[in-house]
């Protein structure tokens, strides 16, 4: 029996690396696709600055150049990007799946869920009241409105060192708080930040409070080997304590882990047939921009040969 006539063959819930490299192998195998997006295309390629590590680019790409590239080529074979915000899907299990935005309703034959994460919050008083005025998640936006003052940056991870470096460049100096005595990031990565002097360390200290009056003034730390709790004046605190996956809106219709990651198998088929998980937002992803594109391309791959059978 043949499937009943859909608005799509393919919709794809995200426009970051893995949403867009899916949707250049759907257009590509001619299946009519419609990609939603709630910010922009690119996702955490826009809050990064300077990517070494991708294939192909020897001297390193800046991530909002790699994400305009990506969205261009991927729009050049067909693909639509509907810039809004996925508020449900409606009957996921049935062979046309409705996805409804927050201004239009669509159907598919599959789905291709790609939404990535978004950076934890420390949970701390005062960061949610200094968000935009000295509190911040993203150094390659905000880095320049702290030019030639003092900041800190709250982690040790990849993440933490590589934004922390991009602030170098810009600011006077970058104090890494971190809970522990050693850093978790890459040793090149640690290296690089013990070789500059513009670097300094907090070791095993946790902010404990963001203090100020229009604006962030200092980081209320305390120093978790003598209990000592202090103001350390700052511009400027850039958080990078974790990741989460953007998967609010999928509980209850696909199979998650603790934190939120959809479950696949290899070809990033999740349990309900014809929707499928990609990149940071499925289980035992690495997060690493490589991997997310291989991710995308398996699972538009999958979802192409599954409408073919």
């Amino acid at each position: 029996m043949a499937t009943p006539a859909t608005d799509y063959d393919t919709i794809i819930l995200g426009a970051g690396a893995a949403g867009l490299a899916a949707g250049l192998y759907t257009t590509r195998a001619m299946l009519k696709t419609l990609i939603i997006e709630q910010l922009g295309p690119g996702g955490q390629l826009l809050i990064t600055d300077e990517i070494e590590n991708y294939p192909g680019f020897p001297e390193g790409v800046k991530g909002q150049e790699l994400a305009m590239m990506m969205e261009q080529q991927t729009t050049r074979f067909g693909a639509e990007i509907d810039y809004s915000e996925v508020q449900g899907i409606e009957k996921a299990d049935e062979p046309v799946k409705t996805v409804h935005t927050d201004d239009a309703t669509y159907t598919a034959k599959s789905l291709i869920i790609a939404t990535g994460g978004s950076h934890n919050k420390l949970g701390v008083p005062g960061e949610d009241e200094f968000s935009g005025r000295g509190v911040s998640y993203c150094a390659v936006c905000d880095g320049n409105f702290f030019r030639g003052q003092d900041v800190v940056v709250v982690g040790g991870g990849d993440a933490a060192m590589d934004e922390g470096h991009y602030l170098t460049g810009i600011v006077n100096s970058v104090t890494y708080i971190h809970r522990r005595d050693e850093l978790r990031a890459a040793r090149i990565l640690q290296e690089r930040a013990f070789n500059n002097e513009k670097v300094k360390f907090l070791w095993s200290h946790v902010v404990e409070e963001f203090v100020g009056n229009e604006a962030l003034d200092a980081a209320r730390v305390k120093n978790l080997k003598t209990e000592e709790v202090y103001d350390y004046n700052t511009a400027a605190a850039f958080i990078y304590v974790g990741f989460h996956p953007n998967t609010e809106y999928l509980k209850g219709l696909l199979e998650m882990d603790a934190l939120g990651h959809v479950y696949t198998d290899i070809h990033m088929r999740t349990g309900v047939p014809g929707i499928y998980a990609c990149g940071d937002a499925r289980a035992d992803s690495t997060r690493q921009l490589g991997a997310a594109v291989g991710d995308g391309i398996t699972a538009a791959l999958a979802a192409y040969h599954d409408m073919q059978e």
